[in-house]
């Protein structure tokens, strides 16, 4: 009973520590300032619109939104099998390919921008694009296969029995009783899948290419060269999308629902 003070006060002082700095940058985007000061000189909407003018900004989201959709889809039909088979089947050292799957989490993300960009880019000539969606995929993998996993490990197996002792075939019983058993964990799979893609910088920095830029990439490169609330403005409207999906997903799923096996 002593402690909960103390479990308090640290619990209000990280929340702090989190929240002040995005207050500050949230409040930075709306001055009328033409550079990044707080606190904010007057009130304007002015960066906004300029943010969503400027040229490389909506460029590279535009490609992001695309590498972060295309990689997160195609882990989720790589990582859902690989999830049934661990779960399901009787197959030998299954603890082994777990750890397979979950190296990417181990591995810093510059050494496997690296090795695919020794082996594919500079050894097969492949092109950038494909070897930087081939990287997302790759750490994008132990979250589809860990998280619908923890669904699956979950989820009542004598329904899918029951249903094959109907006669369903094998198909037909994932199609319509596994699937659906597995649906919060594909959502929260999709959506840690996407989040990381679109969020990530040592794959994109290492790999990607002039013709294809990713948005944290163009982000980046701006602030190194600009010092203008633009880049504040951009930020908020990005965190306000993602304030948006997660209301979006609270309602239609709850994020109970949807996160409620990751930590199984």
């Amino acid at each position: 009973m002593k402690s909960r003070p103390v479990l308090l006060t640290l619990a209000v002082i990280g929340y702090v520590i989190m929240i002040v700095p995005i207050l500050f940058v949230v409040m930075t985007s709306f001055t009328a300032g033409r550079t990044l000061a707080f606190p904010p000189t007057g009130f304007s909407l002015q960066w906004f619109e300029k943010a969503l003018k400027y040229g490389p900004f909506m460029e590279s989201l535009t490609s992001s939104l695309l590498l972060a959709v295309v990689a997160t889809a195609l882990a989720l039909l790589l990582g859902v099998p690989v999830a049934l088979a661990i779960a399901r089947s009787k197959l030998a050292g299954k603890s082994a390919i777990q750890t397979f799957f979950a190296s990417p989490l181990i591995v810093p993300e510059l050494v496997i921008g690296l090795a695919l960009y020794q082996q594919l880019v500079i050894t097969l000539r492949a092109d950038t694009f494909w070897v930087l969606l081939i990287g997302h995929v790759v750490i994008l993998m132990p979250y589809t296969v860990r998280v619908t996993g923890s669904t699956l490990v979950l989820s009542d197996l004598s329904i899918e029995d029951a249903a094959r002792g109907l006669g369903a075939t094998p198909l037909h019983t994932f199609r319509t009783v596994t699937l659906p058993l597995m649906r919060p964990g594909l959502i929260s799979a999709a959506l840690l899948s996407f989040i990381t893609s679109f969020n990530n910088v040592p794959l994109s920095l290492l790999l990607q290419s002039r013709d294809f830029s990713t948005f944290p990439i163009t982000m980046l490169d701006y602030v190194q060269q600009s010092y203008d609330p633009m880049i504040a403005a951009m930020s908020t409207l990005i965190m306000a999308g993602t304030v948006i999906i997660a209301i979006i997903a609270e309602r239609t799923v709850g994020f109970a629902k949807i996160f409620g096996g990751i930590n199984s």
